[in-house]
């Protein structure tokens, strides 16, 4: 199979599973907890429960409130061009991780714009949570990517994990350790999971991604948390693909043994969220700065081993 079949059918499961994820964290949370838990396809009935809804808008929203769920997806849609295991991206060029780091940004600003626009003091402060701590989130996102740079010799998505053969991840394993190690807690943040926040939460005073969507309903909510769950998935792809760069030779094999290897990375953000409390506000920066920390070591060692 050539390499752009494979990339575009690695696209085409990206968009059907990604809403699984959250059902698998859901259900390993409620198995730690000695519960039976939701179905693992909880999510898919809450989204075409939302389809069927109406849509209700706040009297003082105006046209970036509206189009908050399109740039949502759009963003969404956009990053999902990240290379998936050894199938590559569909779209790839130098530079393309700034590009895939510029749309998920854009997204997270309409998310922004439109918690302001609703008027609502409750979405507004979550938008100040979100500003806050995506500017803490960045700085590890992209030391694991120069990390990945450094050790690839590329400076496109792509060819950060094509070139991850076996001798180069024997020579670097403690580096890409450490960065799959940082983008594993910046999904957690990125996604606003425990323990930066709590997508299960309805307290207002501890809310972040959830007050943001407070006044959005029916079709946009469900778009919404579509593009949640897809940049769940995009977010693992990366922190999978640096912890595991398998190269066994079949596409077909490559490509399940990834997929496993995000199941495998849902079973342990359920794990993380029932053995860890949610965070103190004032706790958060320091637990993104340890990201940071991680992914610096990560240039580190691989500054060393050059």
């Amino acid at each position: 199979m050539s390499q752009t079949i494979l990339s575009i059918v690695m696209f085409i499961l990206t968009l059907a599973l990604c809403p699984l994820l959250p059902g698998i964290v859901n259900r390993v949370k409620a198995r730690c907890a000695g519960r039976t838990g939701q179905p693992l396809l909880q999510k898919y009935y809450d989204l075409g429960k939302l389809v069927r809804k109406d849509v209700v808008y706040s009297t003082t929203a105006t046209w970036i409130f509206r189009a908050c769920p399109v740039a949502v997806l759009g963003g969404a849609l956009a990053a999902a061009l990240t290379p998936f295991g050894r199938g590559g991206a569909l779209v790839s060029f130098q530079g393309d991780f700034l590009i895939w780091a510029g749309a998920l940004t854009l997204a997270r600003l309409f998310m922004i714009l439109a918690a302001l626009d609703a008027g609502s003091a409750f979405t507004g402060m979550g938008a100040s949570r979100e500003a806050w701590f995506a500017v803490l989130a960045e700085p590890a996102i992209f030391l694991a990517m120069a990390a990945l740079a450094v050790i690839s010799h590329q400076f496109s998505m792509t060819g950060f994990f094509l070139a991850l053969t076996p001798e180069t991840t024997s020579r670097h394993f403690m580096a890409l350790l450490f960065a799959a190690l940082a983008l594993f807690v910046v999904s957690l943040a990125e996604n606003a999971r425990i323990p930066v926040d709590d997508p299960t939460t309805h307290l207002e005073l501890t809310m972040i991604h959830e007050a943001m969507i407070l006044d959005h309903s029916g079709p946009d909510l469900a778009i919404i948390e579509y593009g949640a769950a897809l940049k769940l998935w995009v977010m693992a792809s990366l922190a999978v693909g640096a912890a595991v760069p398998v190269d066994i030779g079949s596409w077909w094999l490559d490509a399940g043994c990834f997929l496993v290897g995000l199941f495998v990375f849902a079973v342990l953000l359920g794990i993380v969220e029932s053995v860890m409390a949610r965070l103190k506000l004032n706790r958060v920066p320091q637990f993104l700065v340890g990201a940071a920390v991680l992914a610096a070591i990560s240039v580190i060692l691989v500054a060393r081993s050059a």
